[in-house]
């Protein structure tokens, strides 16, 4: 069966850049961000690479644990770091995984056949503190993962994991925030002193609540 939202994340031990590591000890009680990517020395993976290390401050500000994997062996990611480091102007910080018998790759779902039989797609899985998943992206090889994005989805899952708030469409931090469904009005003006702006009965916006 495939691997959804709300499933515990699979466990792993690995070879990694940063040493072996077990999965679930290196995220302890925070949050992780294991993504794939099809190869070792191409051309989007080190950008993508490059770009998670420019923001690997905005990851840590969040108890966020990022973590990458392809089925190429350690000694290739270690060469290729170097090349990260060097054409995107960044210090690789986080650890490459490398599943060459690809059995963490099927364990998440990362391998589509039909698109390749031997090489990751552009998968990308968030995982909460209990260890579940919560949130799962899929791109094809050709396309590029924008993480400014995947930290504005860590910003919602940390806020809505903890107070009973939506975040609307294309919501950024500090931005106002929509009661969930399941408070009702009266429940929601005591629950959130800054106010209640009701648009709707079921469309009512709040400030948000943590800031």
């Amino acid at each position: 069966m495939s691997l959804r939202l709300g499933d515990i994340a699979p466990d792993f031990n690995a070879h990694t850049t940063a040493g072996d590591i077990n999965f679930y000890e290196y995220l302890g009680t925070g949050w992780g961000v294991l993504f794939s990517h099809p190869a070792d020395y191409t051309p989007v993976c080190t950008t993508e690479l490059g770009k998670t290390a420019s923001l690997q401050h905005e990851f840590e500000k969040r108890n966020v644990k990022v973590l990458a994997l392809s089925v190429d062996p350690l000694d290739k990611h270690k060469g290729w770091v170097n090349d990260i480091n060097e054409t995107q102007k960044v210090n690789v910080g986080f650890p490459i995984i490398a599943d060459e018998d690809k059995s963490i790759a099927n364990a998440y779902g990362m391998i589509h056949p039909n698109a390749s039989e031997t090489f990751t797609v552009r998968s990308l899985f968030i995982i909460g503190p209990d260890k579940k998943v919560k949130l799962m992206i899929t791109y094809p090889a050709s396309t590029g993962r924008n993480f400014v994005e995947v930290l504005r989805v860590i910003d919602s899952l940390q806020l809505t994991a903890n107070y009973s708030v939506a975040t609307p469409a294309d919501w950024k931090e500090g931005e106002d925030v929509i009661v969930v469904p399941a408070v009702s009005t009266e429940d929601a003006i005591k629950k959130f002193p800054k106010g209640v702006n009701v648009v709707k009965p079921y469309l009512r916006y709040t400030p948000q609540p943590n800031k």
